[in-house]
């Protein structure tokens, strides 16, 4: 009897052992692909451009999520924002719309270039960006020059780098004192008060051409907060205000020693928290009414150009995609017009109604003025 037992264990161990041997490379294979893919998706995460909503108010609804959106319509994004309108609809779920009759007093978008992504904890919500072409904010520039032109709303576009400033409405009074040349600006370093005290500047070296050029945009963020505090009443009006900066600091570093530098790593690292307080800044300043964005990039695509023939070598049509010669789709101000066609048809064709009835059914008898000066024989009363 307890040789029977003892055999049946051997059996029962030798069908484990043989399971165990045969069902391991399947669980090795199966492990092996599990972690494949959960580093595909993780690498996945953490590379590609983004945009980051750093502040935005309540009646501003930014959806969280995981929807990319292109670098082309980040201007059709700002002017949504601010409750303006576009030419196309922004088939986008990141923003939802807001309330009617509120809109944030301020926009700041700040685009750094050079890195994909930083660290900003502290954020609404983070988007993929995708088809990363170079943009502005020209268009919403117009529109707010247009709308507010009387009250003169501030409009600011800066990039350090390229020396490239546009300054609209009280923007010229407020930031007249802004270093916008990289002279200036590193003059400016120099001076009382810079940004060369404050920040931990560990492998970074402010004689370096790029390190340089890299603290010289610090302070630039540093003196617009500084100028806007010095200037508070500008933000109480009920005009809004449009913020545009470039920063390319980061880029030069990446070129100069490369983006596994402990002087990139630092550089990355001082933005980040220096960003994280702009917004704040800014945010406060305006009384919890305004939107900051960050775009990072690591480099801009070139945009795609449409190369021109000789209207010689081909027969012109009048739409050139089309090759049918078929008319082009309606624009946005299509129903306007029509409405405003249609109506004006109407009323013209009561009115031309209206007034031959009038004629056909009026008394010739009539005592009317028009009568009496147009009979040969005036009546007398």
């Amino acid at each position: 009897m307890t040789l029977k037992n003892t055999s049946n264990r051997v059996d029962i161990n030798i069908v484990g052992n043989l399971w165990q041997a045969v069902s391991f490379p399947y669980k090795y294979v199966i492990t092996i692909k599990y972690c494949f893919l959960v580093g595909l998706i993780s690498l996945a995460c953490v590379q590609g451009d983004s945009l980051t909503i750093l502040q935005a108010p309540e009646y501003v609804s930014f959806q969280k999520g995981d929807w990319p959106i292109s670098g082309e319509k980040i201007p059709d994004m700002v002017a949504l924002t601010m409750g303006f309108s576009v030419q196309e609809d922004l088939s986008w779920p990141g923003l939802r719309a807001g309330q009617l009759f509120q809109r944030p007093r301020a926009n700041v978008l700040v685009v750094v270039r050079g890195v994909d992504s930083l660290a900003l904890p502290q954020n609404v919500a983070s988007y993929p960006l995708e088809n990363p072409v170079p943009f502005n904010l020209d268009s919403v520039a117009e529109t707010v020059h247009s709308l507010f032109a009387e009250d003169t709303p501030v409009v600011l576009q800066l990039a350090p780098s390229e020396e490239r400033l546009y300054m609209l409405g009280k923007a010229n009074a407020v930031f007249e004192d802004l270093p916008v040349t990289l002279q200036q600006i590193r003059s400016r370093l120099s001076q009382d008060g810079s940004v060369l005290a404050s920040l931990p500047l560990n492998s970074l070296n402010r004689n370096a051409e790029a390190d340089l050029l890299f603290l010289s945009e610090v302070q630039v963020l540093h003196d617009i907060t500084a100028l806007l505090q010095r200037h508070r009443h500008l933000a109480q009006d009920h005009s809004p205000d449009l913020y545009s900066l470039e920063l390319s600091g980061l880029e030069e570093l990446g070129r100069r020693y490369g983006q596994d530098s402990p002087q990139y790593r630092d550089a990355t690292a001082i933005l980040a928290n220096v960003l994280q307080k702009f917004g704040e800044d800014v945010f406060g300043l305006y009384g919890d009414s305004a939107v900051v964005e960050v775009v990072t990039v690591k480099s801009f695509e070139a945009p795609l150009t449409r190369k021109s023939r000789s209207i010689l070598e081909s027969k012109q049509i009048s739409n050139p995609g089309s090759p049918y010669n078929l008319a082009y789709k309606y624009n946005f101000n299509y129903a306007v017009i029509f409405n405003i066609v249609l109506w004006l048809m109407i009323i013209l064709a009561l009115a031309v109604i209206v007034i031959s009835y009038n004629l056909w059914n009026m008394d010739p008898g009539y005592d009317s003025i028009i009568y009496r000066m147009t009979n040969q024989k005036i009546r007398l009363d």
